[in-house]
């Protein structure tokens, strides 16, 4: 894969996991459906949209077999800002878990 579409497909991840990351930000405490739209939510979607588009397009240009491997890179993400943001327990297992993730994103994307 050239390497911008790899930054581009990167950039993906990261719009997608921070999208995830600001959707949590903005449920914390959200009761009512009103409660629910609000600045958090609304820059998540914002984040969440950019990364779809960018996703799309590098769809259009790459194979999926070589694409869609990156959106596990989204659970590891999300994992560790779930830890680091909002002191979401971390297990061994869980930690395993990401590893395998990561190491399978590995195992499938080199040369």
């Amino acid at each position: 894969m050239p390497s911008g579409y790899l930054l581009i497909l990167i950039t993906s991840t990261l719009c997608a996991a921070l999208g995830q990351i600001l959707f949590k930000a903005g449920a914390r405490n959200a009761e009512t459906l009103w409660e629910f739209l609000n600045l958090w939510i609304m820059v998540g979607l914002f984040a969440y949209g950019v990364g779809t588009v960018l996703w799309i397009y590098v769809l259009s240009r790459t194979p999926i077999t070589v694409a869609y491997p990156f959106t596990a890179l989204t659970f590891a993400l999300v994992y560790l800002a779930g830890a680091l943001l909002f002191g979401e327990p971390v297990t061994i297992r869980a930690i395993a878990g990401v590893i395998l993730i990561l190491g399978g994103l590995f195992l499938i994307t080199a040369p």
